[in-house]
C-alpha cells in the first residue's frame, strides 16, 4: 500500500496535553467529547498507514513489531498512559506447556508453539525467566482420573516431558504438598509479565511502530481500500486511513468488533468478564514449594494455584467469578474460600497467611454455562469487514501464546490474503 505522505512521528508520544500533537492538528476542528463509537466525521483529513493495531497489551505489542519490521507503516493505539496495564500484567506470569486444551485448537497450538518461541526469545534477548516445572495434584480418585485425561491430552497437543507421579514420588519432590498423585510438566515456567511488555514495546520502537498512548478509537468506517479510523487524544482527533485494522483490544474487543459492523451475538463473539483475585502468601512460610503447584482444573479456570515470581515471592490465585463490569478492587472476603481451597493440598496454609494482592479480569468467550471456547484469530472478509482482524477471547494461555499469535497475524497480513 503506497503512502500519500509520512505519518508525523510526534504522534508516537501523544497525550491530552501534547503541544506537538496540537500543532500537527492545527487544521482540524476538535469534535465534541465522544461517549462511545460514532460515525466518521467528514471534515477530517486522513493520514495513510498500512496497519492500525488497537490495544497495547502483550498481544497488540507482539503483533505490531513484526508487522512494522516487514516494512509496513504501523500505528498502535492504546487508551491508557502505558502499555500492558490490564489483562497482560494482571495474571500469574506463567509460561504454560499446553496441557489443558483440545488437540488441534488454536489455544493448544499457539500455547505449544508460543512456549518454545518464548523460551528462545528470552534466552536470546536476556528477558528474565525460569523453567520451574509444574505439578498438577490430585487429592481424590476422581481427580486422579482427570490427571490421566490431562496426560493424554497434553501428549496429543505436543507438551514435552509430561508424566504421572505417584504419591511417594510427589512427596519426595514436594514434602509440604498433600496429594495422592500428580501430573509433572517440566516445560512450565515463569516470567515477569511487565518485563515481557517492556521487551515487546522496545521491539516496536526499534521496528518503527508509532505508539499512541492516552488515545482512543472513537469511530470506524469501512472503505473500498480499508478503514477510516478516528483516534481521539484529549480534545483533539486524528483520522487514519489504513488497509488493515487489528483488534487486540482485549476487554474492549467486543465493542471494537461491533464498531466495525459485526454482529457479535450472531458470530459468538460476546465477551464475558471473568474476575480472579490473587493473594500473596506470608514470607513466614518460607520456600513453600520448589515448583508451581496447581489443583485439577475447574470449569472456568485452572483452579486456585500456588506460584512464585522471579524474586521468590509466593502468590495464590486466581479464583474465577463472572462479573458484569471491570473493577480491580480486591474482595478481601475471598480470603476464607482461598484458604479452604489451598488447604486441600497445602494443609498448613490458613487465612492468616493470605494478604490481598491484586485482581485480574479475563476476556472469556466461554460463558458461565458454556463448553470450551477457542481463541478467535480471524480476518473478517466473509462477514463484510475486509481487512479487519479479530483477536478475541485471548485469555490464558495468551501470554505464552503471544509469539505464535503474532506470527499468525503477520503471515495473514503480509501474505496479502485479505
Amino acid at each position: 500500500m503506497s503512502l500519500s505522505r509520512p505519518l508525523d512521528r510526534r504522534f508516537s508520544i501523544c497525550t491530552p496535553r501534547n503541544n506537538a500533537l496540537r500543532q500537527d492538528m492545527r487544521r482540524l476542528r476538535p469534535p465534541p467529547p465522544a461517549t462511545g463509537y460514532a460515525r466518521i466525521r467528514g471534515d477530517l483529513e486522513p493520514q495513510s498507514v498500512d496497519v492500525v493495531v488497537v490495544g497495547a497489551g502483550l498481544i497488540g505489542l507482539a503483533c505490531a513489531a513484526p508487522l512494522a519490521a516487514s516494512g509496513l507503516r504501523v500505528v498502535l493505539v492504546e487508551q491508557h498512559a502505558s502499555a500492558g496495564t490490564e489483562t497482560s500484567s494482571r495474571n500469574s506470569g506463567v509460561i504454560h506447556a499446553g496441557l489443558y486444551y483440545p488437540p488441534g485448537s488454536l489455544k493448544a497450538e499457539c500455547c505449544v508453539e508460543g512456549a518454545h518461541a518464548l523460551y528462545e526469545l528470552c534466552s536470546r534477548h536476556g528477558v528474565s525467566y525460569r523453567r520451574t516445572g509444574k505439578l498438577i495434584v490430585a487429592t481424590t480418585s476422581d481427580e486422579e482420573r482427570v490427571l490421566t485425561e490431562l496426560l493424554e491430552r497434553g501428549q496429543l497437543c505436543g507438551a514435552q516431558g509430561i508424566e504421572l507421579l505417584g504419591g511417594a514420588e510427589l512427596r519426595r519432590r514436594e514434602p509440604r504438598v498433600r496429594a495422592t498423585a500428580a501430573l509433572w510438566s517440566p516445560n512450565t515456567g515463569i516470567i515477569d509479565p511487565h518485563e515481557l511488555v517492556r521487551f515487546y514495546q522496545n521491539q516496536c520502537a526499534e521496528a518503527g511502530v508509532t505508539l499512541a498512548f492516552r488515545s482512543q478509537v472513537t469511530a470506524l468506517q469501512s472503505t473500498p481500500t480499508g478503514w477510516l479510523v478516528d483516534v481521539r487524544s484529549g480534545d483533539e482527533t486524528l483520522q487514519l486511513r489504513s488497509r488493515y485494522l487489528i483488534n487486540a483490544a482485549g476487554l474492549q474487543g467486543q465493542q471494537l468488533a461491533e464498531a466495525a459492523g459485526l454482529d457479535t451475538r450472531a458470530l459468538g463473539y460476546e465477551l464475558h468478564y471473568c474476575r480472579g483475585e490473587y493473594f500473596s502468601l506470608a514470607p513466614s512460610l518460607g520456600a513453600l514449594t520448589r515448583h508451581l503447584v496447581y489443583p485439577v482444573p475447574q470449569t472456568a479456570g485452572l483452579g486456585i494455584h500456588v506460584t512464585f515470581d522471579l524474586g521468590g515471592r509466593y502468590t495464590a490465585g486466581p479464583d474465577a467469578n463472572y462479573v458484569n463490569a471491570i473493577d480491580y478492587r480486591i474482595d478481601e472476603t475471598a480470603r476464607s474460600a482461598f484458604a479452604r481451597s489451598l488447604a486441600r493440598y497445602l494443609p498448613e496454609i490458613t487465612e492468616a497467611h493470605l494478604t490481598p494482592d491484586y485482581v485480574g479480569i479475563r476476556p472469556k468467550l466461554q460463558g458461565p454455562d458454556d463448553e470450551f471456547r477457542d481463541f478467535v484469530i480471524r480476518e473478517e472478509s466473509k462477514q463484510g469487514a475486509p481487512g479487519f482482524v479479530n483477536l478475541l477471547g485471548i485469555e490464558s494461555p495468551g501470554l505464552t501464546a503471544s509469539p505464535s499469535i503474532a506470527q499468525r497475524v503477520t503471515q495473514l497480513v503480509v501474505s496479502g490474503a485479505v
